[in-house]
Parts: C-alpha cells; sequence; structure tokens
C-alpha cells in the first residue's frame, strides 16, 4: 500500500514509519516540523527513513487546504493521521491555535480523502476525550464524554467529523484513542522524558497534586501494533477503539519507576493541581482485542527499563556532539 502519514517526524508517527516500511509498503509523511519542541528531536527521528527508497518526506501544514491537495499522491490508499497540537495544559493558554491544526487540519484532510476517493483514514484520537468519567476503565460505547480541556475537546470533534464523512462519503474512518504513549523517542515535554532529564541533572520534579492521579502507561511498540491492525481493518466503516494498557499507575509509582531504571533518585516539588488534568485514565481495550487482535505486551517496568536505556544512550550522544562543535 501507499500510505500517508502525517506527523510522521513525531514520536509516535517515526515508529510507526519504521514498522510500515519493514513491512514493505510506501510511505509519505507530512509534517510541519512544528516548533512546539526543537526540530532537531524530529530529525533524530527521521534520519533511519530518509534513504530508504520507499520513503517520502513533505514539509506541509494541515491548515492549508490547498497545500495538501498538492501534496498528496493521487495513488495513497490509505492516510494515517497522527499530527496535531498536543498537550493538555498549553491548550488551555492557546485554544484557538488548537482548533485550527486539530479540528480544520483534520477538515481538511477529510476533504482530501473524499476528492481523491480515498477510502481508509485511521485518527490518532485521545484518551482525555473521557474528561473526568469515574465509570473507569473507560469503554467506547461510553456516551457521555465530558471533555475538560480544549486539546481533548478537538479530539472530540474531530471523531464526529469522522463520523459524517464516513456517513456522507464511504470513507472508512477509525479513532484510535491512545493513552499516554511512551518509549524509546518520547517528546520532551511528555512527563517520563522531561521527569528523566530533570532527575539526571538533579533538577527537582513538579508534581501536581498529591501524587495519586494515574495514568494507562502505554508502550509505543503496542500502540504501533494496534495502528498497523486498524489499516488492515475492514469489517465496518466506523469505528471508535481503545488503545492502551488495560492498567494504571500513580504518578508517584511512575517516578519510582523512573528512579529504578535510571539508578537516581529524584527530588520532588509539590504543587497545586493544574486545571485541565484529570485524576485517572484507564482503557478497557477488549474492542481493540476483538476487532484489532490488539493485545498490549510489555510490562511498564520492562518499558521504562527500554526508554532509560534509549535516554542514557540519547544522552551521551548529544554530550559528545556538544564536544565535537565545540573542539
Amino acid at each position: 500500500m501507499h500510505i500517508l502519514v502525517t506527523g510522521g517526524a513525531g514520536f509516535i508517527g517515526s515508529h510507526l514509519v519504521s514498522s510500515l516500511l519493514k513491512l514493505g509498503h510506501r510511505i509519505t509523511v507530512i509534517d510541519c516540523f512544528d516548533p512546539f519542541y526543537p526540530e532537531s528531536v524530529k530529525q533524530r527521528n527521521i534520519a533511519p527513513h530518509l534513504a530508504h527508497p520507499a520513503y517520502r518526506l513533505v514539509r506541509a501544514d494541515i491548515r492549508s487546504g490547498d497545500l495538501l491537495h498538492d501534496a498528496i499522491p493521487a495513488d495513497t490508499d490509505a492516510i494515517v493521521h497522527l499530527a496535531a497540537k498536543a498537550g493538555v495544559r498549553p491548550s488551555i493558554q492557546h485554544p484557538l491555535s488548537y482548533q485550527e491544526t486539530n479540528v480544520t487540519g483534520t477538515h481538511n484532510l477529510l476533504e482530501v480523502a473524499r476528492a481523491r476517493r480515498i477510502k481508509k483514514f485511521v485518527f490518532a484520537s485521545s484518551s482525555s476525550v473521557y474528561g473526568v468519567n469515574p465509570n473507569v476503565p473507560w469503554r467506547e460505547d461510553d456516551t457521555v464524554l465530558m471533555p475538560i480541556s480544549p486539546y481533548a475537546s478537538t479530539k472530540v470533534s474531530c471523531e464526529l467529523l469522522g463520523h459524517a464523512y464516513s456517513h456522507l462519503f464511504g470513507i472508512q474512518f477509525l479513532a484510535l484513542r491512545f493513552f499516554t504513549v511512551y518509549g524509546p523517542g518520547q517528546r520532551p515535554d511528555l512527563a517520563i522524558h522531561k521527569f528523566s532529564t530533570l532527575i539526571r541533572s538533579g533538577e527537582p520534579i513538579p508534581v501536581f497534586g498529591d501524587g495519586s492521579t494515574r495514568r494507562d502507561y502505554t508502550y509505543v511498540d503496542d500502540i504501533v501494533s494496534g495502528i498497523v491492525s486498524a489499516i488492515s481493518y475492514d469489517r465496518s466503516m466506523y469505528e471508535v477503539i481503545n488503545l492502551g494498557n488495560d492498567r494504571t499507575v500513580t504518578l508517584l509509582e511512575m517516578i519510582h519507576g523512573i528512579e529504578t531504571a535510571l539508578g537516581v533518585r529524584a527530588n520532588l516539588n509539590m504543587l497545586p493541581e493544574q486545571p485541565g488534568d484529570v485524576p485517572q485514565t484507564w482503557a478497557d481495550v477488549s474492542k481493540a482485542a476483538r476487532l484489532l487482535g490488539y493485545a498490549p505486551s510489555l510490562s511498564f517496568p520492562e518499558g521504562l527499563i527500554r526508554f532509560a536505556a534509549w535516554f542514557n544512550d540519547t544522552a551521551a550522544a548529544d554530550i559528545t556532539e556538544s564536544l565535537v562543535a565545540s573542539a
């Protein structure tokens, strides 16, 4: 297949691209290299792909519908849409920019799919759509969605747009609700990477609340396996599917796990709870198992060990590059 991956230079996207290339697919990546974090991070992500004959990279912004029509190849078989403005707290500060990128950008891609008759669209949604929902573990058939951040609300909007385009234009739309993805290459702004950096440098970790908030941490390889299965899924035209680990970990447990993996103690800076944060996330993955054969396989402690190995290697490489540059 010829698969378009938006956000393919990012954390999850670059892991997905590696997997799809190994499976023999042709890949076109669209990424605007948004300055939310340093471009050098994404350049490192795509370095292994650039020389591959089945890989093509296009710098483009999904907010520009005209550019997308020109950038997306006519023989595209499927769209995997991962590109988005990410982060709950920044969305509270800049809600309009999240609406423009996440909702308008997704709408633009659906319009391209309609015009080009691309019949498969896999969309990266988020566990944040459930909001503060006490009915755990969260199931896709719980229709009472109460998002509490602009970021979460944009993901709900995109799921509904996908339903409309599936119904009207025969586009198969699968919305995959990701639950706190981590692993090698994780974005530097995300908690495990951010906390690891602070611990290594001896700086205090900001802990919002009492440390009892819980997250369903999902290793990136498990997420990628779910996306790959969704690309080949053909049993229905519209589905919303959780991709999680079906296990929760408290914030303090996560910090202690990082300490163990890195072999360094953390200093904690206890702070008030932040607006937009939910107290827990917990995925019921039975639907993913039934429809996609999804079975998360890596435990959280083992995932942290793999992350720490990558983190240490990356830190060593950065130090070497810095020494070479200053010589």
